[in-house]
């Protein structure tokens, strides 16, 4: 079984000097969440009065923001993020298959984090490369022509018995 790690405390002092660097500028509240998650891996909750002090708003326009965009996170992710595709040519190829079997590897549905905080799972609407379909990104590396033994060689080694 996994060793259940618990994210590190959040250094408010690490986040009070980004904050400091955007204080009274309405327009950067993008810019800051951006650096903000940049630095600790997500934005804490907790920070939300603190950006919104700092830029005169309202906590609640401040975590409206956050909501709306789907690249900013309020929990911990995994130091790993999968990413399978989903779109048309993914589907066709097969996708569907892929993404229930990387799901039984890292024992983990949609958007979950493993408990080690090793990996999160999330699905896309396309990454891009439909000639390479099916197919999924870890952190950044595309990986294509996704089948059971490269899904495998990916994460042989998480397979929970």
């Amino acid at each position: 079984m996994a060793e259940v790690k618990k994210p590190p405390r959040v250094n408010l002092r690490q986040i009070d000097k980004i904050i400091a660097g955007y204080r009274g500028r309405k327009w950067a509240l993008i810019p800051l969440t951006q650096a903000i998650q940049e630095q600790v891996g997500y934005i804490p909750k907790e920070v939300i009065p603190r950006i919104a002090a700092a830029l005169g708003l309202f906590p609640a326009q401040v975590q409206g923001v956050i909501t709306f965009y789907a690249q900013l996170y309020t929990e911990p992710r995994g130091k790993n993020i999968v990413r399978v595709c989903r779109g048309t040519a993914c589907h066709v190829r097969g996708g569907k298959s892929i993404l229930k079997l990387v799901r039984q590897y890292l024992d983990l549905e949609e958007g979950e984090t493993s408990p080690d905080m090793e990996y999160t799972l999330e699905t896309v609407a396309c990454i891009g490369v439909c000639a390479l379909a099916p197919n999924l990104m870890v952190n950044k590396e595309t990986h294509g022509n996704m089948n059971p033994k490269k899904i495998a060689r990916l994460f042989g080694g998480r397979v929970k018995e």
